[in-house]
């Protein structure tokens, strides 16, 4: 009998965790595993003592470059166990900044941070680039493999990006590429591709000088406890916010203003336990966009996005609202989007899924609630398997909640969706929603198991995707 028992046993052990997939059949459940969720992200606690960067030889002149400062600054408060690094009113200058354990990065109001123009500026690290492993430009905020890290404030990060720097190099000429300057960065794009094809060892894919990948602006990396608070963050070369394969994330009343190319505003990558709550986004690209890495490498990772909590924040322009993809690859699970708001003519959809065949991987447990939008150009629900070039590797998406949704002016589509007949989108449920303004109520393809419950489109009952 034992040698029976312990046979089962070993054979549920090898049932992958994908096979104890449940669906929600109320919301009290996302609701109750938010509530536990929020328990367990907790900021991060500093020795008081503080540590003023022009007492290290600071300049706040805008004119002074003061890297060396900021590193002794953050150098002496690491190696005395910690406290905040005070920025005082004023421009100060740098290049990059790399935060060191149990240091707080505290940006007074009336204090801006303005980092440099000069690609120099920014040391060669690990990073990842779009999704992808690579020794490329720091970060202009940098941690690897630290804890207890904040930045906090009422001052402002200014990333000082503009069509003359930084942006051009994505190679569009509406951000000021033209084939007289120097500058494009498709062929290095291109050539990272191919390295992670090839399975290449991320140490040596080496880029910076010459290849033109933007780096991002603030990236702690595989790193614990980190927090953000207050801060105005603006202008940056690319992504803004993007803690990578971090734990325990939470950032706080941010606001997010930047509108260049790729400039999303907040790209958790392959993170576990984030919270972000009472920010504002107004972006030139996804407003807050979940990701656990492209392709090869997300699936060789395998990490996914997991326990996230979206709530009472603010979006503006951007491609999308609440978005997960499209480099999620390690895939995503547990995504709780509650109490936002979202109004512009300039904002794509609210809730976005964007994958391919490419990245694979399995979306699911996404709760979309209390929800307020004004306006919007695309959908209010997007769902998109079709994302970028095909490959082998079918993606899953499933369990997708939506509930007390309220729309004043849609813009073409209600719910959108480009799935495979292979792969559903499957268990999709929508309850209390009131969608005004719209074009066309539905466009969809290849759904299962939906529930529609009190939905409403242009004053009309929603019952069914026929």
């Amino acid at each position: 009998m034992k040698k029976y028992t312990l046979f089962f046993l070993l054979l549920l052990l090898s049932i992958p965790f994908s096979a104890q997939y449940k669906p929600w059949t109320s919301a009290q459940q996302p609701l109750k595993e938010i509530d536990a969720l929020k328990k367990q992200i907790i900021k991060p606690n500093f020795r008081k003592q503080d540590y003023l960067i022009t007492d290290f030889g600071a300049i706040g002149d805008g004119k002074t470059k003061n890297t060396e400062a900021f590193k002794k600054a953050i150098e002496k408060c690491n190696s005395e166990g910690g406290g905040r690094v005070v920025v005082p009113k004023g421009i100060f200058l740098t290049g990059a900044i790399y935060l060191k354990s149990n240091v707080n990065l505290h940006v007074s109001e009336g204090a801006t941070i303005l980092f440099s123009q000069d690609s120099n500026d920014y040391p060669i690290v690990f990073t990842r680039w779009e999704g992808m492993e690579c020794m490329n430009y720091s970060s202009l905020i940098y941690a690897y493999e630290e804890e207890n890290i904040a930045i906090t404030g009422k001052g402002t990060l200014d990333g000082n990006s503009d069509n003359d720097h930084w942006w051009f190099w994505c190679g569009a000429k509406q951000y000021g590429y033209n084939e007289s300057r120097p500058g494009r960065q498709n062929p290095a794009r291109a050539k990272l591709h191919e390295y992670m094809a090839q399975k290449k060892d991320p140490r040596e894919r080496i880029f910076g000088d010459g290849h033109y990948l933007r780096p991002n602006f603030v990236q702690p990396y595989k790193s614990k406890n980190f927090y953000m608070a207050d801060v105005l963050v603006k202008n940056s070369p690319m992504w803004n916010l993007n803690p990578v394969l971090c734990e325990n994330v939470l950032i706080e009343r941010v606001k997010i203003i930047s509108h260049g190319p790729n400039n999303d505003g907040f790209d958790p990558e392959a993170c576990k336990n984030v919270w972000i709550k009472d920010s504002y986004f107004d972006t030139g690209d996804d407003c807050i966009a979940i990701k656990s890495g492209r392709d090869e490498d997300g699936r060789g990772i395998g990490k996914p996005a997991e326990n996230h909590i979206i709530e009472n924040c603010e979006m503006k322009d951007g491609h999308g609202g609440v978005v997960i993809g499209s480099e999620i690859a390690g895939g995503a699970k547990n995504i709780y989007a509650i109490g936002n708001v979202m109004d512009s003519k300039n904002l794509d959809r609210a809730l976005r899924i964007k994958t391919s065949s490419s990245r694979g991987g399995i979306i699911e447990n996404v709760f979309f609630y209390n929800t307020k939008v004004g306006a919007y150009k695309e959908a209010a629900v997007r769902f998109n398997m079709h994302y970028e070039k095909p490959g082998n590797f079918i993606p899953t998406i499933r369990n997708i909640w939506v509930e007390n949704l309220q729309v004043k002016k849609g813009g073409k589509y209600a719910v959108l969706s480009d799935a495979y007949e292979s792969s559903p989108i499957t268990d999709f449920t929508m309850i209390n929603a009131k969608i005004n303004g719209v074009e066309i109520p539905y466009k969809v393809d290849f759904l299962k198991n939906v529930t529609l419950k009190n939905v409403t489109v242009n004053g009309k009952p929603l019952t069914n995707f026929k």
